[in-house]
């Protein structure tokens, strides 16, 4: 047996190469500040795992608190490997295939393997034309380059095809499991730290449990073709293994061996993503976790989680009473994920000040968010009609469905700026004191959301086809258009939309 996480530092962060339970010491002592070999897309994955495994071993340990000391994390994770006392499931590299390693499971035998020379190859990632990450690149890899990789595939992974399942924690083969959750963050901005993100997730899940309540490490257990594990008899925490692999040493390095599986390792279908995972949303008339799809985290769909009444959101999410003094962000990531491939890696973090985090999820942020969604709609009209009539050559009558897909470039561009004003003007209506300053905090994002409409329109207006002779009437009919349309919104508002000098 080679590479054990247990004893050697194979965990390279900001600090120094650390061990596993060197690891877990040191991000409880808040020392670690990044993982300088981690990729973007592998953060969610990294963290969760993490948070379980910390969760697990320290509720079956019996530890109330999140211990400091390496010893002691030491013990509580072989806690949960007992069955094993050389410590097989902890190392990377298992020659014999009848047991467990890292995030490996035990090899039933009778199975056909197949070379993975690197671990990007190995990893999750999947675009229909290898745009977002090239594949199979990293031959220098080192061993860390392994953890990351099998952790992203075997906790994140969807569907890849004949024998290639997804996990349990995802709403089908084709979503994508999601991560919705406040974070600590430095420097009162977007900087997430690490160290104190892990620390705040155990904690909250710590007080929530006293011992594990089933299997938790799932590549601990036997795998025989065609067997599935029950969720009833898993730990809500479990940390699964959704494919097939093992990693040997060859060829001056380490490579993976991988094969299919008849069934997928759980049987979780009709779940639909429902695992008790603590940064998944649920949507509570269809009992089922959230699909990313192809979309982004744009305030369309966030304030649909947050505001629209269909959807619980995860407990990692929601503010404890000992954080109201600490500056937090709402983090959301995911893959969006398509059949069999993905639309990359989505990731939003918006800074929640500590004055309103209290706040966010109830009433008054849904009535001043539907506010501020009928203010863009209102400008997306103004816009829509305006670039139209240009297409429909300043003729009314040949409005069509064509003449408004014209517009529709110019009306994403809209929809980013309005994105980017969106949460921090919510949060600054939800600070104000007053109805006063809640309505001034809404007339400059109205004002806002107008300039970037007419600045759009200048912009979009030369390229929209036109005919050249029609051209002059239908500018000044398409401006006109506009205008009227900004017009009506703030006449509606009762204020100008141009404020005097």
């Amino acid at each position: 047996m080679k590479m054990d996480l247990l004893s050697e530092p194979l965990i390279q962060t900001d600090r120094a190469p650390l061990s596993l339970p060197g690891l877990l010491a040191a991000m409880a002592r808040g020392e670690v500040a990044s993982f300088p070999a981690l990729r973007p897309h592998q953060r969610p994955a990294w963290h969760m795992f993490l948070v379980q495994l910390a969760t697990l071993a320290l509720s079956n340990a019996g530890e109330a608190g999140v211990p400091e000391d390496e010893e002691r994390w030491r013990a509580a994770l072989r806690g949960l490997t007992d069955d094993f006392p050389d410590d097989a499931p902890w190392h990377l590299v298992v020659e014999d295939r009848g047991k467990p390693a890292f995030l490996q499971p035990p090899d039933p035998g009778g199975l056909r393997w197949h070379e993975v020379a690197t671990p990007d190859a190995l990893d999750m990632v999947i675009t229909s034309r290898n745009h977002d990450l090239k594949r199979e690149i990293a031959h220098d890899a080192a061993p860390q380059d392994w953890i990351f990789a099998l952790v992203s595939l075997q906790t994140m992974e969807g569907f890849g095809g004949a024998g290639n399942y997804g996990v349990a924690r995802m709403n089908g083969g084709s979503s994508s499991r999601v991560m919705i959750a406040l974070a600590p963050v430095t420097g009162g901005g977007p900087v997430i730290d690490p160290s104190a993100w892990w620390r705040r997730d155990v904690e909250r899940l710590l007080s929530d449990r006293d011992r594990v309540l089933g299997s938790a490490l799932l590549w601990c257990l036997s795998w025989p073709e065609g067997q599935q594990l029950d969720l009833v008899g898993l730990d809500p925490l479990f940390i699964e293994v959704c494919r097939r692999v093992r990693l040997t040493e060859g060829n001056g390095g380490l490579r993976a061996l991988r094969t299919t599986s008849k069934a997928a390792r759980t049987a979780a279908k009709e779940a639909k993503g429902m695992t008790r995972d603590p940064w998944a949303p649920v949507h509570l008339g269809e009992a089922k976790t959230l699909t990313l799809g192809e979309r982004d985290w744009t305030y369309g769909l966030l304030t649909e989680l947050f505001y629209s009444g269909k959807w619980q959101m995860p407990p990692l999410a929601k503010e404890a009473a000992r954080e109201q003094a600490e500056a937090m962000a709402l983090i959301a990531e995911a893959f969006a994920r398509g059949n069999s491939k993905t639309d990359g890696f989505k990731s939003r973090v918006i800074p929640v000040p500590k004055a309103v985090r209290k706040q966010m999820f109830e009433t008054k942020a849904v009535e001043l968010s539907k506010e501020q969604i009928a203010a863009i709609d209102r400008v997306d009209k103004a816009l829509r009609d305006g670039l139209a009539l240009i297409a429909a050559e300043g003729d009314r009558d040949k409005l069509g469905k064509a003449e408004y897909a014209r517009t529709a470039p110019a009306r994403a561009a809209l929809h980013r700026v309005a994105d980017a004003l969106f949460f921090p003007t919510l949060w600054d209506k939800l600070a104000a004191d007053d109805a006063d300053g809640r309505h001034k905090a809404h007339m400059r994002f109205t004002r806002q959301l107008a300039q970037a409409a007419r600045d759009e329109f200048a912009r979009t207006a030369p390229g929209v086809p036109c005919a050249r002779i029609m051209r002059p009437r239908a500018e000044v009919r398409g401006r006109a258009a506009l205008n009227t349309g900004l017009r009506k919104i703030f006449d509606a508002i009762g204020e100008k939309e141009f404020e005097d000098a």
